[in-house]
């Protein structure tokens, strides 16, 4: 019986898999499965990923003949995994040795649906540690209860998939997969969705995963197109949370939130190329019409003076109906 399926995509990450497999290496158990879904990478990624097929035990080594995204990869692993529970690592990032077997023994002292971790940012040769945005640790709580403040930074906001492990009946209920095609901010709804719809979580002070800030290859170092699926991913946390029985409640987090990406983007738009620069703006200008407009109202009264100016431009942009159908 397989306990623990480990998910790690990869694409084009020659200079940074063999960092990934040495660690994968230092984890094995047993009882644990590594479903490796090389993502149609055209580097050396797919005969690093076959060595190691041969040396490491428990691998499932799935490749993509065309490249689909980090969420279209993850889903996959999903499908492919045995295990009582899964978690998440991307094929940039390390992890410390026997991490994923204290991990696993976390959640099964908890007994709840997932338990989410902290974890050390690496950029360059600084490090730091970036904590679950949860006071309360080795404590099961409701996942619905750590979703506000909404002036306040929350568990929803630390989306990051590997920083934590799930119990296989979240697949079993549909609350595990991705939105299919999401090339980022795919775990924006996916974050929400669990906090919404699971029973219970935890936090833990266990650190383990280093993930790698500032790789050249990185959809959060490169201006293009997709980039903008952002929009995409939450329009659909409004659209869902909107459908939520508590949506008055969370809606005015949802949309600050949203309302927050979109400024940071809007405030560095000199990185994205011309055409797509032109592109976010028309873009950010419908989906401030599609939000609920009295939410909208409240929330850029409470923002800082800047960002609410840039959001209140674009809001007042008139919007095509070819953009809007965008």
């Amino acid at each position: 019986m397989v306990k623990l399926s480990v998910i790690v995509p990869f694409y084009n990450v020659q200079q940074y898999a063999p960092d990934t497999l040495k660690s994968l290496r230092a984890n094995t158990r047993e009882d644990f499965e590594f479903i490796f879904v090389d993502d149609c990478s055209t580097d050396e990624t797919p005969d690093i990923l076959a060595r190691a097929e041969r040396e490491l035990p428990g691998v499932v080594h799935v490749r993509h003949k065309k490249n689909g995204g980090l969420a279209t990869a993850r889903n996959t692993g999903i499908d492919k995994a045995r295990g009582e529970y899964l978690t998440f690592l991307d094929g940039d990032d390390w992890l410390a040795p026997d991490y994923f077997p204290r991990l696993l023994a976390a959640i099964e002292e908890l007994g709840c649906d997932f338990v989410r971790t902290d974890h050390v940012v690496c950029t360059a040769k600084a490090r730091s540690i970036a904590r679950v945005p949860q006071g309360r640790r080795g404590v099961v709580m409701n996942p619905r209860d750590a979703i506000l403040p909404a002036d306040r930074s929350t568990s929803v906001d630390y989306a990051y998939a590997w920083a934590g492990i799930y119990h296989r009946r979240l697949v079993d209920r549909g609350l595990l997969h991705f939105t299919d095609g999401l090339r980022t901010a795919e775990d924006r709804p996916w974050i929400w969705k669990l906090h919404r719809e699971a029973d219970s979580f935890a936090t833990v002070g266990l650190l383990g995963v280093f993930y790698r800030r500032g790789v050249a290859s990185s959809l959060t170092q490169i201006g293009d197109v997709r980039q903008l699926d952002f929009i995409r991913a939450f329009d659909q946390v409004i659209e869902e949370t909107a459908a939520d029985r508590d949506a008055d409640e969370l809606l005015p987090k949802a949309v600050r939130t949203y309302c927050a990406i979109m400024a940071h983007h809007l405030g560095s738009i000199e990185r994205f190329e011309p055409a797509v620069a032109r592109k976010l703006r028309s873009l950010s200008s419908a989906a401030l019409k599609r939000m609920p407009q009295d939410v909208l109202a409240e929330v850029m009264d409470s923002m800082d003076p800047q960002r609410a100016s840039r959001l209140r431009r674009l809001r007042r942009r008139p919007t095509s109906a070819r953009t809007v159908a965008a």
